[in-house]
């Protein structure tokens, strides 16, 4: 009788266990839900660049690592090589982030894939440097996708996107308000995320683009922007890169994290994805 009890207990174990590992890996179906509701006490968390601490940035691997941490959104850098195809890279040259050296533009795909990922400190990666076509059939159905236009090739990103069938998983961020106007001129479903540097630029922002996400910064992260992008029926996306990654980082976070999100910021932007994911779940804003 012992003996069935403990089997008993060790089973329900397992199966707690299995269940609380399971939900540590990105749902997108709750991101998507999550996404499209403005009000939402719930912080998303997007990894700038993947999950790339001790790993590669704009990566493969930074990828489903974050999709492996429960992430919620991964944020990619795409630029246009010379020969015309997309890839993930943040800068204008690949110097910093491969083995090689080089302007993105003056490199065809099989130069710049001739070399390695590296990481700032010299580790290198066995992985080239992706396409965007190669990291859209990888992360498909698995977490949200911000499209950070690092290019102007705008009908091929929307031609991958809408080949790789991510249209409602992705969305796209570009400073310049032309660049999104044509993004929407070609594709009136695309979701945008327009950047405010002001409560003026931020109500021109509603007003022209009606998107379900602004980017703010922590400058004028103010009552008044909250209430005006709420009211418009936008989630508020706003960073922790640099010093309050910092805070993250060294266990600091908490009363930051309180500033940050107090008027209504909720999708952050990081480097830690691992480490805010943890201390929101600990102040029951992420599950």
């Amino acid at each position: 009788m012992k003996i069935a009890k403990l089997t008993s207990v060790l089973i329900v174990l397992f199966i707690g266990l299995a269940c609380s590992s399971t939900k540590t890996t990105t749902d997108i179906s709750t991101t998507l839900t999550e996404f499209s509701k403005p009000f939402s006490k719930t912080v998303l968390v997007a990894a700038h660049r993947g999950a790339h601490m001790g790993n590669f940035e704009n990566s493969i691997a930074s990828s489903l690592k974050a999709i492996a941490l429960g992430v919620d959104i991964i944020e990619v850098d795409v630029k246009t090589t010379k020969d015309g195809h997309l890839i993930l890279m943040h800068d204008s040259s690949i110097d910093r982030t491969t083995t090689g050296t080089g302007k993105v533009e003056d490199l065809t795909l099989a130069e710049i894939r001739a070399f390695k990922l590296k990481a700032p400190y010299g580790r290198i990666s066995e992985e080239s440097v992706p396409t965007f076509e190669e990291f859209l059939k990888v992360v498909k159905g698995k977490i949200m996708i911000d499209v950070d236009m690092k290019t102007d090739n705008v009908k091929g990103i929307l031609k991958a996107v809408h080949e790789a069938g991510v249209e409602k998983e992705v969305f796209y961020f570009d400073n310049d308000y032309d660049q999104l106007d044509l993004i929407k001129e070609l594709d009136k479903s695309a979701q945008l995320m327009p950047r405010a540097y002001s409560l003026q630029m931020a109500d021109s922002a509603v007003v022209k683009f009606a998107p379900p996400v602004v980017h703010i910064d922590s400058k004028f992260n103010t009552k008044a922007v909250g209430d005006l992008l709420k009211k418009n029926n936008a989630r508020i996306w706003i960073n922790t890169l640099g010093e309050k990654d910092a805070h993250i980082r060294y266990g600091s976070g908490e009363k930051m994290l309180e500033e940050l999100i107090k008027y209504g910021a909720n999708i952050i932007q990081t480097d830690e994805p691992e480490m805010l994911l943890e201390l929101l779940r600990h102040k029951g804003l992420h599950e």
